[in-house]
Formats: structure tokens, sequence, C-alpha cells
């Protein structure tokens, strides 16, 4: 029979099984198989390492938290927390050291106009 120049064997449509050597096929499931596993070990490993990270975070997290509530409950009380006392004091000198920075800045930019 021929069908557009080709000839056409009459027969099973598709591709002809080639003749595979099933051992080579098995080895190459086999090893397929080992790789599967071994990236699914990784694909686990690096979710557990993701898992117990978050956990730490959120265990700090909840340790600021409290930090913060007890914080609250002390200023409730009129207390001022010294932390919160050395955070003030420390902006404070942050502001002064930034001040001091400007207007050194400031002075360098200036032309002097003592020069003879």
């Amino acid at each position: 029979q021929v069908v557009g120049g080709k000839v056409k064997k009459p027969g099973k449509r598709g591709r002809k099984p080639a003749k595979i050597d099933l051992k080579a096929k098995l080895e190459r499931s086999r090893q397929s198989a080992r790789e599967c596993r071994a990236r699914k070990k990784l694909r686990y490993q690096y979710l557990e390492e993701l898992v117990s990270s978050r956990e730490r975070a959120i265990c700090a997290l909840r340790e600021e938290l409290e930090m913060y509530k007890q914080w609250c409950m002390a200023m409730d009380q009129g207390k001022i927390p010294s932390e919160i006392k050395a955070l003030l004091t420390g902006e404070e000198q942050g502001k002064a050291q930034q001040n001091s920075s400007k207007l050194a800045k400031a002075v360098k930019t200036e032309p002097n106009s003592s020069s003879p």
C-alpha cells in the first residue's frame, strides 16, 4: 500500500517495541527510584530545617512580646522600665551626635571668610 509516496506495511499502528535488555531496564528503574528517594530525603531535610528555624523565630518573637507586655504593665503602674530609659537616653545621645556631625559638616562646607 502506497500513501503519500511512502510504502506502508499492513499491521499494527505506532512504534514497534524495540528489543530492550530487560536487565538494563530494571537497573535504570532502580537507579531512578534511588535518585527519587534521595531527592525526597533532601526535600524533607530542607523543610524540617525551615520549620525549626521558623519555630525558633516564633519563640523569640513571643519572648519579645512578653517583654513589651511587661513594660506596658509597668508603665501603667507609673514605673518606667530601665530598658526604656536606656533607649530614650540612647536616642537623646544619638540626636546630639547627629546634630554635632551636621554642625561639623556645615562648618566644613562653608568657605573660610577669615582667610587673607
